[in-house]
């Protein structure tokens, strides 16, 4: 590169950060050419990666690692794909704000842990609000508000899923070129493959694919508009055979009546809701950007029509089935949230529904481009307002779900007083708390053991995640000192593999003779509770564990405990393949 591209970049950088951009302006400045942007985003990517792959490993429930993790990803996400030549400071802070709003709601979901009932439903909230929120800003709708032309809002959605989907494709075929060089240089000895399988290279080389991938594609943006109208036109031909489809459903639920829906299946609510979408977005593809670029004559436009009245009665029964199931079950946080999203596309299916028809005579299509943009513009912040801690649906949830057993609308022995425990958050554990306290003996008992089953859930889960074997504590039975010493060492390195801080039992259980391990010598390694394979080679070399005939890195769980002592016969059995036996029955899962 030239110095004076160097000046050049330098010159754009400090350039346009306060124009206000006018009909065209957008466009033409999005579609310059930027040589550095490969480069740029693919060490930004690569950098962000190595960083979330440090603050994730052995993170566990730490809430400022993974939200530290999560600000990083959504930061430099956010930045990628609203940096331009000459425009970067706008975006580093739309950026900035990205990644606090998505790593605040992960540090609340993660820290929190049960104590609140929809951590991950926030999060995905939040997550959608900003996903909503990166087309309007590349269209300058913080500057223009509702002045933002549609087409501009309608360019930046179409250009940035076909540029995120593409490099997530380049992606993908990097991967397997790399995996097809280190079976290459495996023939001539050259140990690329150990490289390629270390976690933190994977997150490093995802970085960089994804960023250079994205970063030649979006400076391919004028191209790209013109795939956008291919893909377009494609999608738009779905729209008749979608709209013939939705028809013959609705006369059929007029004819059978809508109880039928609910008779046929328990999820009519999610079947509704996903054909809604999609006549959502078959709609806007046969609605282009403005009515110059419609294509496919009038059959294909009144498809279009006729999908845009289609939304709201699908999305009315998806309200219908959901207020079923509360009225059937109560509220529960995971139904408030199914809830707030058949609101979502009831809105939209209104809007829609009103525009076609006051727009019958011709004006429906402007009238729906400017519901689009307004819709867009309050899902975002309804999707925000509930992802904040505003709204408390464990709460709302615990006190439904009282008032019904109060009320006798649902008995003592229906009531799922575990559910209050696992999923309603802390309000739930306090209502249980309540309840074990009651005058009704029925209540206090079921009360009572769905805490005495919670906190068994944490024990087992807290042993699970905390296991870490103590080394001053292993038991060996069998093995010779060099395989003990290769044992001690593999648990020394991976301390959190197998086993707990009491005592651990290593048991050298004998060769396995067939099949992809043949030559290996099993391993149980146990500790009364959890229990896992070793496979260990002659060489030392350690793999774990072994689970319906496939290597894996976890520990199953043993219902009985493992005994042994002097007299204990340790034996490798044929069992469709071979098992680990001690006095003739059978540890663990088979391996092959």
């Amino acid at each position: 590169m030239d110095e004076g591209t160097v000046e050049d970049e330098a010159l754009d950088n400090n350039a346009g950060e306060g124009d206000l951009a006018g009909d065209g302006a957008v466009r033409d400045r999005v579609e310059t050419d930027w040589p550095l942007r490969p480069w740029i985003f693919a060490g930004l990517l690569a950098v962000a990666g190595l960083a979330i792959y440090f603050l994730t490993d052995d993170a566990n429930d730490s809430g400022p690692r993974i939200a530290a993790a999560a600000f990083i990803a959504f930061a430099s996400g956010a930045f990628v794909f609203t940096a331009e030549r000459g425009r970067t400071i706008a975006p580093a802070i739309f950026s900035l704000v990205t990644g606090l709003v998505v790593g605040g709601l992960t540090w609340r979901a993660v820290g929190a842990g049960n104590d609140i009932a929809d951590g991950g439903y926030a999060v995905a909230a939040g997550v959608f609000a900003c996903l909503l929120a990166v087309p309007l800003f590349q269209a300058d709708f913080h500057r223009r508000w509702f002045r933002t032309d549609y087409k501009d809002i309608h360019y930046f959605v179409w250009t940035d899923a076909i540029t995120g989907a593409g490099a997530f494709a380049f992606f993908l075929i990097a991967w397997a070129l790399i995996w097809l060089l280190a079976s290459l240089f495996d023939l001539v000895g050259i140990p690329l493959r150990d490289l390629i399988q270390a976690d933190r290279f994977g997150w490093v080389y995802a970085g960089l694919t994804l960023g250079a991938g994205l970063g030649t594609l979006r400076n391919q943006l004028k191209i790209i508009g013109t795939l956008q109208s291919v893909v377009l036109l494609v999608l738009s031909i779905l729209a008749l055979p979608l709209a013939i489809a939705i028809a013959v459903f609705l006369g059929a639920v007029v004819v059978s009546g809508p109880s039928v829906l609910w008779n046929a299946t328990d999820s009519a609510t999610p079947v509704l809701l996903s054909i809604a979408i999609g006549a959502y977005a078959l709609a806007n593809a046969v609605l282009r950007d403005r009515d110059e670029d419609m294509v496919g004559g009038p059959i294909l436009k009144w498809s279009g029509y006729a999908l845009a009245l289609g939304i709201l009665p699908l999305t009315v029964f998806a309200a219908i089935s959901t207020g079923v199931r509360i009225d059937q079950h109560g509220l529960s946080p995971e139904r408030l949230w199914a809830l707030a999203s058949v609101a979502v596309a009831v809105a939209f299916g209104l809007a829609y529904f009103v525009d076609a028809l006051l727009g019958a005579r011709g004006s429906w299509r402007d009238r729906l481009r400017a519901s689009n943009l307004r819709m867009a513009v309050a899902t975002a912040l309804f999707a925000l307002f509930l992802a904040l801690p505003i709204l408390n649906f464990g709460a709302l949830s615990t006190k439904d779900q009282l008032a019904r057993l109060e009320s006798g609308a649902i008995s003592v022995e229906e009531f799922d007083f575990d559910a209050l425990a696992r999923d309603f958050g802390d309000a739930g554990r306090r209502a249980l708390t309540h309840l074990a306290e009651s005058e009704n003996e029925a209540v206090v008992t079921a009360a009572r053991r769905a805490k005495e089953n919670a906190n068994a859930d944490l024990r087992a889960r807290t042993r699970y995640e905390d296991a870490s074997v103590d080394l001053d504590k292993l038991v060996f039975k069998g093995g010779t000192e060099s395989e003990r010493a290769w044992v001690r060492r593999f648990l020394e390195v991976n301390p959190n593999s197998i086993g707990s801080r009491d005592y651990t039992h290593v048991i050298f259980a004998g060769p396995i003779e067939v099949g992809l391990y043949n030559g290996s010598h099993a391993i149980v390694v146990t500790d009364q509770g959890w229990l896992g394979h070793l496979l260990i080679e002659d060489d030392g070399a350690i793999e774990l564990d072994v689970v319906e005939g496939t290597l894996i890195q976890s520990r199953s769980r043993q219902d009985n405990a493992v005994l042994t002592d002097e007299d204990s016969t340790i034996e490798v059995r044929p069992f469709r393949g071979r098992r680990v036996y001690i006095d003739g029955e059978p540890v663990g899962e088979p391996f092959r």
